[in-house]
């Protein structure tokens, strides 16, 4: 238990989670209220308009993600942040007034997902990298874990209170409540200990910077790897607001309330692989691989659930399976990368991540309307299987990839693999994978 919270044992680390939890609950009201606002008051149920939010929310991040790295390689960490905080809190505010003055329209709704996107291409890399500056480098997949499990965590509570806050008050004054969280992760920024910070070398202006990053990755074959797979599944898999909220509304007929609720059990799974992720040591690229296989089986388990229940419990599996996948592949980038770059690989790493949901978004969105929402979750099980076939293609080519039975549990198979120059683990890493844990999946 203590190795899974060791992060915590820093000052500024703890200051950084209480204040980032506040705001990542209202993070996730807003998120919630703005998804339902679109398909029922905006829309008629309609799905592909969700995904248009989403592409405009996070697209932006696909597109300026190589300018926002440098950007957080050359500007101080906590000084960023202060100006993208408040900025996305004046944002939550402009949204919570149209709506609470009932002149909202969908294009509006379209404007600020796009403003939104633009400062959180910013905040994102930022505050991945700042992570780094707040512990010691042994403790940096620790904390990124528990950066995941806060955030995870705000998902447990901030769904149920948008539903029930929404159902009460109306969706405008969710929004409003987001914009007042942002005062959490802005103490917490003031209040930090300056000379208790590992501060980041800053890189100063001069040619050919944006290029480095992409030379730096070009020239990692185990992070375009790592790529290749959060591409695949960050595009067609992780589109969680249109599972949920169209199965909800269109397969389940659930009103407001249950929504918040069903979008709160996917956080429990999500939670708990942020947990286990926090006690390992090192993060593995095996792991990442397997947890991307278990994602595209429990989507499709999902896909095939009956009943509003069954649905429900098949999101812990599932959340648990998407979290230790993204935990697993962004700890083991931030760890092996050179610190003086990391902004930049960051950036590229976050654009391949969430800015690609400007083509998975709409893309899944339409097969949702045109085909029922369970083919959605389809494409998501397929993008699970491609991004798991990526990375066990890569071992078996350019490490070695063997798959053994266990001795003494003939059940059970054992993959090995050599370890590579960028690991600070042992040559031989091990995944161990039950055959009968799989069929139950």
């Amino acid at each position: 238990m203590i190795r899974t919270f060791r992060s915590l044992a820093s000052v500024n680390y703890r200051l950084w989670f209480a204040g980032a939890l506040v705001s990542n609950v209202g993070a996730w009201m807003q998120r919630t209220a703005q998804d339902w606002i679109v398909l029922t008051q905006l829309t008629d149920n309609d799905a592909f308009a969700v995904g248009i939010v989403m592409a405009l929310q996070f697209g932006p991040i696909l597109v300026l993600g190589p300018f926002t790295g440098l950007i957080v390689d050359r500007v101080p960490g906590r000084t960023l942040l202060i100006l993208t905080q408040t900025a996305q809190a004046v944002l939550a505010f402009g949204l919570g007034a149209i709506m609470l003055a009932d002149v909202a329209q969908l294009w509006m709704v379209y404007g600020f997902a796009l403003l939104l996107g633009i400062v959180t291409a910013v905040d994102n890399p930022a505050r991945q990298t700042f992570v780094g500056e707040l512990v010691p480098t042994d403790d940096l997949p620790n904390a990124v874990a528990l950066n995941s499990a806060s955030f995870n965590s705000a998902r447990l509570i901030g769904p149920a209170v948008a539903g029930l806050a929404m159902a009460v008050f109306g969706p405008g004054w969710v929004f409003i409540i987001n914009g007042c969280t942002f005062a959490g992760v802005l103490v917490a920024l003031w209040l930090l200990r300056t000379n208790e910070l590992y501060p980041i070398a800053k890189t100063r202006r001069g040619p050919g910077q944006l290029s480095a990053g992409f030379r730096y990755v070009r020239g990692r074959p185990d992070i375009l790897v790592v790529l290749a797979m959060v591409f695949v599944i960050g595009t067609f898999g992780f589109n969680f607001p249109i599972f949920t909220s169209a199965m909800s509304r269109v397969e389940f007929h659930l009103d407001v309330r249950d929504y918040g609720l069903i979008s709160s059990v996917l956080a429990i799974g999500s939670v708990i692989g942020s947990l286990l992720a926090a006690r390992r040591e090192k993060p593995r690229v095996g792991l990442a691989i397997g947890a991307a296989a278990a994602f595209g089986v429990i989507s499709l388990a999902a896909a095939l659930m009956p009943n509003a229940v069954a649905f429900a419990i098949a999101l812990v599996p599932l959340g648990m399976a998407a979290m230790t996948m993204t935990t697993s592949a962004n700890a083991y980038v931030q760890t092996t990368v050179d610190p003086s770059i990391r902004g930049r690989v960051m950036a590229l790493y976050m654009a391949v991540f969430a800015g690609t949901t400007l083509l998975g978004g709409p893309a899944v969105g339409w097969v949702s309307d045109a085909f029922g929402p369970r083919w959605g979750l389809g494409v998501a099980a397929i993008a699970g299987g491609v991004g798991a076939l990526i990375g066990l293609v890569w071992l078996a080519l350019d490490k070695n990839l063997r798959v053994r039975r266990h001795p003494d549990a003939p059940w059970r198979l054992t993959l090995r693999y050599d370890g590579d120059r960028y690991d600070r683990a042992t040559a031989t890493q091990e995944i161990a994978i039950s055959e009968t844990s799989t069929e139950r999946s």
